[in-house]
């Protein structure tokens, strides 16, 4: 047996709420404010990534040039579009709900992880609810956002856990990376793009039915 389970860390977009659909609404509406065609390579490379790191791969990507402007021009259309998508409910994750719900009620330390800056991520909260999360780390509140580990260290510290003793519950190659760099083991639910295998990493093809027991057997992988 390996360390004993002491808390469990969510990612957010795609993992427990649907909400890649607006970001990939946004970010098409962002290449046409600039007459381009968001293609499905770029896109898919964003799935994860913290909006600084999106906005240089949609830049490279679409062979805009990166002046200050461009990017002030790119950041404020996607808060002000962002804001707009998010402002209303958001479609769950399948399993997602009950899942929360069965962590908290077994007693586990529980954070949110996300490389969403805070003022989208509050939108996520209210359909989410503030109550299953000790803690919410957000991607602008830490020096690197994911696959880098400072959000999921960050985590594990303010909710008292050792990193290894951590379970990470993600759906992209990105947040995936981060929570293993951190020393967390990982559950794997894939969303929009495959996840590669590697040790460490469980997956299952959504949240529905998971089990306490699901959490010890992924944490006794690492």
């Amino acid at each position: 047996m390996g360390a004993r389970l002491g808390a469990v860390l969510w990612d957010m977009d795609g993992t427990l709420l649907d909400s890649e659909k607006l970001w990939d609404l946004a970010v098409r509406e962002l290449a046409r404010e600039f007459d381009r065609e968001m293609t499905d390579e770029i896109r898919h490379a964003l799935i994860g990534s913290s909006v600084e790191n999106s906005l240089r791969i949609i830049f490279t990507g679409l062979d805009i040039e990166p002046t200050p402007a461009a990017f002030d021009r790119c950041a404020a259309f996607l808060d002000r579009r962002m804001v707009e998508l998010m402002s209303g409910p958001i479609p769950w994750r399948p399993g997602a709900k009950d899942a929360l719900a069965l962590v908290r009620e077994a007693g586990l330390s529980t954070a949110l992880v996300t490389n969403t800056k805070r003022a989208f991520t509050e939108y996520g909260l209210d359909t989410l609810g503030r109550e299953y999360f000790d803690v919410t780390v957000c991607g602008d509140e830490v020096p690197r956002g994911k696959p880098a580990p400072d959000g999921y260290l960050r985590a594990a510290e303010f909710v008292g856990v050792a990193p290894e003793s951590c379970v990470a519950v993600e759906d992209s190659p990105t947040g995936a990376a981060a929570a293993q760099a951190a020393g967390c083991a990982v559950i794997v639910i894939p969303c929009e793009i495959p996840v590669p295998a590697a040790p460490g990493r469980t997956f299952r093809e959504s949240l529905v039915g998971l089990t306490i027991d699901d959490l010890r057997v992924a944490l006794d992988g690492l």
